[in-house]
């Protein structure tokens, strides 16, 4: 009778917990919806979300994160994370939301792909793939900036990439392109590379040939896939920009956006390997056989510094990304 009770007492906690989170939810939606209708009576340039568009925003954000916590792509802190980030991205720009979609659905499912076989190769594999809100912060906390920017710019909408029509918020939409799609690459090339390479990895700052998973090391099989990664978040902004983007016809042709998306995959996965070789402690456990992120007493130095982690390589990275596509905006306007 007791397990009883306490069985049912978690559910109705669970319970009340997610009406709190819901309620959480909606009231800083609104909040936000009011702050823009406000803002747009002050400032006639700015234009407000319609109550449309904060409805899809909400609901559809709130299905899919509920979706990737059920089915432990996310945990708890990683859902709340993710539904902050999802949100803005969505009701900034359906293309930004479709990237976002797109990397964070194919990376989940890479994720949990052959994950047998990368609990022998990775000392650090979580069951599930779960993401918490480290995880979602660094890969989110740029392209969340970057929609917020966008969105003082231009206002809600989706707009052709057109530096000649749209300068300032052509290269916003670029630059958050390229935050998503390296991260894709990034991810698809540490999901894939290990499993199906057949080659031993090199380390990209000397080229020798290091132990699978280490930090820095790379194979053809792994860039190929952050190329293909990034390739498919390309894809997705520019299939959206089809559907959603009324006057394609007098703007630029919108095909180099699937380009690069590709080139953003790569270079993402090549600097995130190289800070990972130079930043990032990799060692031999040689009472497992597997390479660890931690200095110990039977581990044997590979490469690398104990300096960052792998959450902070993926900020340092994307920072680096958005302040360089900054300075190249803020240059070409002098």
């Amino acid at each position: 009778m007791r397990d009883l009770d306490d069985s049912t007492y978690r559910k109705y906690i669970k319970m009340i917990t997610n009406i709190v989170i819901l309620s959480l939810i909606i009231c800083i939606s609104s909040a936000f919806w009011i702050m823009s209708m406000t803002a747009s009576t002050y400032y006639g340039n700015f234009q407000p979300v319609s109550p449309w568009r904060w409805l899809f925003s909400v609901v559809v954000t709130v299905l899919i994160v509920s979706n990737g916590f059920k089915k432990k792509s996310l945990d708890h802190s990683g859902a709340l994370g993710g539904l902050v980030v999802g949100f803005i991205l969505t009701i900034a720009n359906f293309s930004f939301f479709t990237s976002l979609v797109t990397f964070f659905l194919s990376s989940s499912k890479l994720t949990k792909w052959k994950g047998e076989a990368k609990k022998h190769l990775d000392s650090e594999y979580k069951e599930g793939g779960q993401r918490n809100w480290i995880q979602v912060f660094c890969n989110g906390a740029v392209p969340t900036e970057l929609a917020l920017l966008y969105m003082i710019e231009s206002g809600p909408g989706e707009i052709p990439i057109d530096f000649s029509r749209q300068h300032t918020a052509s290269w916003m939409c670029l630059s958050l392109l390229a935050a998503l799609a390296s991260s894709a690459g990034d991810t698809w090339a540490s999901e894939v590379g290990p499993v199906l390479s057949k080659s031993t990895p090199r380390l990209i700052t000397t080229w020798e040939k290091v132990p699978v998973g280490t930090n820095g090391g790379v194979t053809v099989v792994g860039l190929a896939s952050s190329l293909l990664g990034g390739t498919f978040v390309g894809i997705t902004y520019f299939l959206t920009q089809l559907v959603f983007v009324n006057d394609l016809d007098i703007s630029a042709p919108q095909w180099p956006i699937i380009a690069f998306g590709g080139l953003a995959g790569l270079l993402g996965s090549i600097v995130d390997s190289y800070l990972g070789a130079t930043m990032q402690f990799s060692g031999l456990d040689e009472s497992t056989g597997m390479v660890v992120n931690s200095p110990g007493k039977e581990v044997k130095y590979i490469a690398g510094k104990p300096i960052l982690d792998n959450n902070a390589v993926n900020l340092r990275f994307s920072l680096t990304l958005f302040l360089s596509v900054r300075s190249a905006f803020y240059k070409s306007k002098e």
